[in-house]
C-alpha cells in the first residue's frame, strides 16, 4: 500500500512544493502545524522603513521575510533607495526579492553546495564590515548566526523581526501517522519545526527517511533521534525532490 510524502511548509511556497513533489512523486499531505503572520507595524518598524536609505546592506533570511520588505518598500519608497547591497540566505528568497524590487541579490556562492547562512557568511563583500550598516530582516526569534558574526566583523546590525511564526498541534490523522511511520518520507527545513514535529515521532518514525535542506538540520535531526537522512543542495523544490528521489527510489 502506498504512504503518502509529508511537507510542513506553510503557505503558497508549501503549495508550490506540493505541486513539484506530485509531479515527481504522486501522494503528498502537508502536517500544517504552523503558519506565518505578518507583525503590526509598530513605531520601530516605521523609523526603520523611514530610513532604509541609511543602511549599506540589506540581509533577508526567509522568503516571507521578502515578502514583507517588499511590500513595506513599496509603501515608503516608491522609487527604491539607490547604494543598498541585498543579500539573501536562499535562492527562493532571491528570486522573490528580484521579482519584487527588480536588483541584483546575492546569494550563497553554488560551490558551498547548500543555502545556509553559513555558506552567504562565506561571501567575500560580507568579510569586512568596518563603518558598515547592515539591515537584518527576519522573523521573531530564529538563530543570531548571522547578527553575531557580521557584528564581529565591524557592521552596526539593526535586526529587524516582520513576522512571527504561529503552531498548532498535527490533525489526529498526522499525529496518528507521525507516531507510527505511516508514510514515505518526512520533508522538514526549518530546524524550529522539526524540533516541534519530533515530539509525535514515534520508533518507526524515526527509521523513515527525512529530508533536510542543509548539513545543520542533519545534526539536529540525528540529535532527536532521527536515523535515515538525506540532506537536499537546499530548500528550494528541485533540490527537495531531487533529494527526495535519491532517497527513496537508491
Amino acid at each position: 500500500m502506498s504512504q503518502p510524502v509529508l511537507i510542513c511548509r506553510p503557505g503558497e511556497r508549501g503549495e508550490t512544493l506540493a505541486d513539484a513533489l506530485r509531479a515527481s512523486e504522486g501522494w503528498v499531505e502537508s502536517l500544517d502545524v504552523m503558519h506565518l503572520e505578518a507583525l503590526p507595524e509598530d513605531a520601530t518598524q516605521r523609523q526603520v522603513w523611514l530610513d532604509i536609505d541609511q543602511y549599506h546592506k540589506i540581509v533577508v533570511v526567509s522568503p516571507f521575510a521578502a515578502y514583507c520588505l517588499s511590500e513595506a518598500l513599496d509603501r515608503y519608497w516608491p522609487q527604491l533607495p539607490i547604494g543598498i547591497d541585498y543579500y539573501s540566505v536562499g535562492r527562493g528568497t532571491a528570486s522573490i526579492l528580484f521579482d519584487q524590487l527588480g536588483g541584483r541579490v546575492r546569494i550563497p556562492p553554488p560551490q558551498q553546495g547548500e543555502d545556509t547562512s553559513e555558506a552567504l557568511l562565506s561571501l567575500a563583500s560580507l568579510r569586512h564590515l568596518a563603518h558598515q550598516r547592515v539591515l537584518l530582516v527576519a522573523g521573531e526569534g530564529g538563530r543570531t548566526l548571522i547578527a553575531d558574526t557580521l557584528a564581529a566583523r565591524g557592521a552596526t546590525i539593526t535586526r529587524l523581526a516582520v513576522y512571527r511564526r504561529v503552531y498548532q498541534p498535527p490533525s489526529p490523522a498526522m499525529q496518528k501517522r507521525l507516531a507510527t511511520g505511516a508514510y514515505r518520507a518526512l520533508i522538514v527545513t526549518s530546524g524550529e519545526l522539526l524540533e516541534y514535529l519530533a515530539k509525535w515521532c514515534g520508533p518507526a518514525a524515526l527509521n523513515q527517511p527525512l529530508i533536510v535542506s542543509s548539513h545543520r538540520l542533519a545534526t539536529l535531526a540525528g540529535k532527536l533521534g532521527f536515523c535515515d537522512l538525506k540532506v537536499a543542495s537546499g530548500a528550494t523544490p528541485a533540490a527537495l525532490v531531487a533529494a527526495l528521489d535519491r532517497s527513496c527510489n537508491p
